[in-house]
């Protein structure tokens, strides 16, 4: 059944086309072929045997990436059974990797998708350095079906709620992670003697020294959530010590130093609703992600509420609102994620040999009465249907009252 699809066909015509990775077509044809982007343009020839979607009048962007969510790994948040983006017995976890706990059958994944996100980051929850995060398309039966990349990065975090990973103290908290950076290079150099005993105390497991050899290297991304200045400022600081791969998230006060930010070629996740105050980012405002562009730091826009991740498109709108470009926007919901993931070769934009997930829109996504009218993950179009509604079907028409 599966290759059956992928032998499919698909010519969506006669919209306008976002490719991202170039100018706007309009009346343009967007050819899909065995689950790829086969070509995009005015004057594309359409197969006679291929499937044809007029799409007249509507819009047609790559698939949505969201890269702040739990999607797989949570269901009910109070009920913890359902719940394994995180382990709670260690502050330092860099070996724990979230893969094997998606649920591919998860509730959760029709609703998002339907709106229009197609690709979602899997992030890990809870400690100084929380595991690693995977990248996930919302589509397929199986772990395997789904997965884009695994590890996309490491996930680590300064901030008021890791504070007691350091004694009580940001500045604690700082120090902690630079050991176990330190004593990660370490056991890369010295791995044979740590086995044989002839090393010092470490401050971490093998395992997850041995995790962290690929991310002081260099190799890995290692993505540190921080939302305070001061806190946005040790983690650039530890960035160029030890020469990493660093992405920030979360970033609420990164605006007051975007500039620095610029500078150290670091890229943000940025949640644009996001403008209550807290004593971890009083200096959050709505602005942020606009601030930041316009400095030149490259952004991907977020939603991390996972339960309603379908609100992606939201989150860009509001950044449009309020000051960032539209193309910046919609960028940022699909070719800088697939840059700062390290996917942007398969995903993120509508090119030839690409990855085929596109959604068909009827208008600016990025309006609240837009409606998504197809959405096609790896070249196979998406039912529009979720438990919301199947339940809205079910209980559209209520029986007769005596």
């Amino acid at each position: 059944m599966i290759a059956v699809l992928l032998a499919q066909t698909i010519a969506i015509t006669g919209g306008t086309v976002f490719p991202v990775s170039g100018p706007k077509l309009e009346h343009a044809t967007v050819l899909i072929r065995d689950g790829r982007i086969a070509a995009v343009g005015t004057d594309v020839a359409v197969p006679a045997d291929a499937t044809r979607i007029d799409a007249t009048g509507q819009w047609i962007t790559p698939g949505l990436i969201d890269g702040g969510t739990s999607l797989g790994l949570t269901e009910i948040g109070a009920v913890r059974g359902t719940n394994d983006a995180g382990v709670s017995n260690d502050t330092v976890a860099a070996a724990f990797n979230v893969a094997e706990g998606i649920n591919p059958a998860s509730t959760l994944i029709p609703i998002t998708r339907i709106a229009g996100i197609t690709t979602a980051l899997a992030l890990p929850e809870n400690g100084l350095i929380r595991g690693q995060a995977v990248l996930i398309d919302l589509d397929g039966p199986t772990l395997e079906a789904m997965l884009v990349k695994s590890p996309v990065a490491v996930m680590a975090e300064l901030s008021e709620q890791t504070m007691a990973a350091g004694g009580g103290s940001r500045a604690g908290a700082a120090a902690r992670l630079r050991r176990v950076l330190d004593d990660a290079l370490e056991y890369s150099r010295r791995r044979a003697d740590w086995a044989r005993a002839q090393i010092h105390p470490l401050a971490a497991s093998a395992a997850d020294l041995a995790a962290l050899g690929p991310v002081v290297r260099g190799e890995v991304p290692l993505i540190i959530v921080a939302n305070r200045r001061s806190d946005l400022a040790t983690a650039l600081r530890i960035g160029a010590e030890y020469h990493l791969k660093l992405i920030l998230a979360g970033a609420a006060e990164a605006w007051q130093m975007a500039d620095a930010i610029a500078r150290a070629n670091v890229p943000v996740l940025v949640e644009p609703l996001d403008n209550i105050p807290s004593y971890d980012g009083l200096g959050v405002r709505h602005e942020n992600a606009a601030l930041l562009a316009k400095a030149g730091v490259r952004v991907a826009l977020l939603e991390t509420d996972t339960h309603n991740a379908r609100n992606l498109r939201q989150q860009a709108g509001n950044a449009v609102a309020n000051g960032m470009a539209w193309e910046q926007a919609l960028r940022a919901v699909t070719l800088a994620p697939a840059e700062i993931f390290g996917v942007a070769d398969r995903y993120g934009s509508l090119t030839p040999g690409k990855v085929a997930d596109v959604v068909v829109w009827s208008g600016d996504p990025f309006e609240f009465s837009t409606a998504v009218e197809h959405v096609y993950i790896r070249g196979r179009e998406i039912p529009l249907t979720s438990r919301q509604t199947e339940l809205l079907e079910r209980y559209r028409k209520l029986p007769p009252t005596y």
